[in-house]
C-alpha cells in the first residue's frame, strides 16, 4: 500500500463511515485489511482499495467497515460513570418520570454489547422499582457483525473478567462450559439495531438517556456537530447525554452544558 492507496482509502473511508484516519495510521489499515485479502483471494491491501473503487464490489466494503471499525469495550467501562448514573442521575429521572412510569435510553455505540448490558443490570439490580415500567432501550451500531453479538449475548470468559464484579456474573449470566450467556430477560430488554452515526438516522422518540461514549473521538469536526446537533432534537428536555472522558462538547455545539458537579462527561441541554 503506498502513499496513494491510504489517501484514496481514508477518503472512502470517510465517506461511509466518517471515521478519519490520518498520516501515520498507514500499519492500522494494514494490519486490519490483511485478513480481508486474505479471504477474497486478492494479493494485499492495494487490491482492496482498488476492489472497494470497482462498480460492483459484492461484500467487500461492508467486511471492510466491520475491519475497520474499533470494537474495544468492556462491562462497567470506567466505573465511575455507572457510580453517577447508580447515584445520582437515575435516582433524578426516576423521580421525575415518576408520573408516566416510563424511560427511554439509547446507546450510540454498542460495540459487543457490554455497555447496553451494564445499563440493563445496574437497571435491575439497583432499581426494582422499575419492575412494573415501560423501559424503552434502544442501542445501535454500524457494525451488523457486532449487532448480532449483542443479541446473542455470548461472551468468553476473558470478556466478563473485564469488568464485570463475580456476583452480578452468576446473578445474570448463564455458564456454557467456557462461555457465559447474558439472561434471556436481559437480552429481551434492549432492541439492537443497525446505524451509521454519520448516516441518514431514522425517526427517533425522546430519550431521557443517551450514551455516546468513546466513538466521537473516530470523526471529523463537521461529523461530530452534525451528530450533536441531531441529538439535540432527541433528547428530552431534562435528560442526560454521556460523553467518553476524552470527549467534550466545547468548540462543537453550544447547546450543551457540562454538569460540573458530576465531572464524569454528563452533559444537558443548556434551554433546560
Amino acid at each position: 500500500m503506498n502513499a496513494d492507496d491510504f489517501a484514496r482509502f481514508t477518503s472512502w473511508l470517510q465517506s461511509h463511515t466518517a471515521i478519519s484516519l490520518d498520516p501515520g495510521k498507514e500499519y492500522l489499515v494494514q494490519a486490519r485489511l490483511n485478513p480481508v485479502a486474505t479471504r477474497h483471494g486478492l494479493a494485499g491491501v492495494a487490491d482492496v482499495i482498488a476492489k472497494l473503487h470497482q462498480p460492483r464490489p459484492g461484500n467487500l466494503p461492508a467486511e471492510v467497515i466491520e475491519a475497520m471499525v474499533t470494537t474495544e469495550t468492556s462491562f462497567f467501562r470506567d466505573i465511575h460513570p455507572f457510580d453517577a448514573l447508580r447515584h445520582h442521575v437515575l435516582p433524578e429521572l426516576i423521580a421525575l418520570r415518576a408520573p408516566s412510569k416510563s424511560l427511554a435510553i439509547w446507546c450510540g455505540a454498542a460495540s459487543s454489547g457490554q455497555e447496553p448490558y451494564s445499563i440493563a443490570i445496574l437497571l435491575r439490580e439497583y432499581f426494582p422499582q422499575l419492575a412494573d415500567w415501560t423501559i424503552h432501550f434502544q442501542a445501535t451500531d454500524i457494525s451488523t457483525t457486532m449487532l448480532d453479538r449483542c443479541r446473542t449475548g455470548d461472551y468468553s470468559q476473558l470478556e466478563v473478567n473485564r469488568g464485570l464484579p463475580a456476583p452480578l456474573l452468576i446473578k445474570y449470566f448463564q455458564q456454557h462450559g467456557n462461555r457465559w450467556r447474558i439472561r434471556e430477560e436481559l437480552r429481551q430488554m434492549i432492541d439492537f439495531k443497525p446505524l451509521n452515526l454519520a448516516g441518514d438516522w431514522p425517526l427517533m422518540r425522546r430519550f431521557d438517556l443517551v450514551f455516546l461514549r468513546n466513538v466521537m473521538i473516530y470523526f471529523d469536526v463537521p461529523t461530530k456537530r452534525s451528530i450533536l446537533q441531531r441529538i439535540e432534537s432527541r433528547l428530552a428536555p431534562d435528560g442526560y447525554l454521556l460523553l467518553g472522558g476524552a470527549e467534550t462538547t466545547l468548540n462543537l455545539s453550544t447547546a450543551y452544558r457540562r454538569i460540573e458537579q458530576l465531572k464524569l462527561g454528563f452533559y444537558q441541554l443548556t434551554r433546560n
